[in-house]
């Protein structure tokens, strides 16, 4: 196996219902984090259906040219295109249960960061304000970047850092699966040097621990499943105030190539 990959989610310490998802696949260099939105547990449901439906796609289909009504683009790379119809599955599945579901999951939804790796490249897909980063040499490179009503503010000039804090409705967030019947997905490919971790997870984690933290955590603790656990503990050192969700992924050293 070309990948060897580590992931942990927890309710944390504030919630009482684990809202977040979490899928794995290190056979595929795989992992996605979705961090569920809706009330009466809806949000939980949504996030647990993307990811089953991505783990349906890329154990059954993974051919995204055999995958009508979702077209193949030509002018893009194939993990690319393996994302993009993955997300554009899970978000058809979330619509069609919210709109025929009469048991309060109308308007659920959820975010959604995934990345998978290549030999050289690590390539990040995501929907609202979950995160992927990489680690290298002990520096936290942001891969995304939020869907939310703070940073399109910013973007537009019409907010500073220094105004976030007490921003009222800094949570909301502009994209998420179940939304919309087409969900716009975001995409950046990053070349990978030797070493290299990959990361994605929910705000419960950056929300809880800074990115400088988060490095130092990781690049101290070679064993990712320890780097997970260690990161989990950190964010409820903190206050733990959301579930926490994070996977981290690495090109094994040994793999041929």
């Amino acid at each position: 196996m070309a990948f060897e990959a580590a992931g942990r989610t927890d309710v944390g310490l504030r919630r009482e219902h684990n809202e977040d998802a979490l899928l794995v696949l290190p056979e595929f260099g795989l992992a996605v984090v979705c961090d569920g939105l809706g009330g009466h547990q809806a949000g939980e449901v949504a996030s647990a259906m993307a990811v089953d439906t991505v783990r349906l796609f890329f154990e059954r289909v993974r051919d995204p040219q055999a995958t009508w009504p979702f077209p193949y683009d030509e002018s893009r790379d194939e993990p690319t295109n393996l994302l993009e119809v993955a997300v554009q599955w899970a978000n058809r599945r979330i619509r069609e249960m919210a709109e025929h579901d009469a048991s309060g999951k109308q308007g659920m939804a959820t975010t959604f960061v995934g990345v998978l790796m290549r030999e050289d490249s690590a390539h990040f897909a995501w929907v609202g304000d979950s995160r992927g980063y990489v680690l290298r040499d002990r520096a936290l490179l942001p891969a995304t970047t939020d869907h939310s009503l703070v940073n399109e503010l910013i973007r537009a000039g019409q907010l500073s850092e220094e105004e976030v804090p007490d921003f009222q409705h800094r949570n909301v967030i502009t994209r998420a699966l179940g939304m919309d019947d087409v969900v716009a997905v975001d995409f950046n490919a990053i070349p990978l040097s030797p070493g290299d971790v990959c990361l994605v997870c929910c705000d419960g984690l950056t929300g809880m621990v800074t990115d400088e933290r988060i490095a130092e955590i990781v690049s101290g603790e070679p064993d990712l499943d320890r780097a997970c656990e260690a990161l989990v503990a950190e964010a409820n050192k903190n206050g733990g105030v959301d579930n926490i969700t994070v996977a981290l992924l690495r090109r094994r050293p040994d793999a041929p190539g």
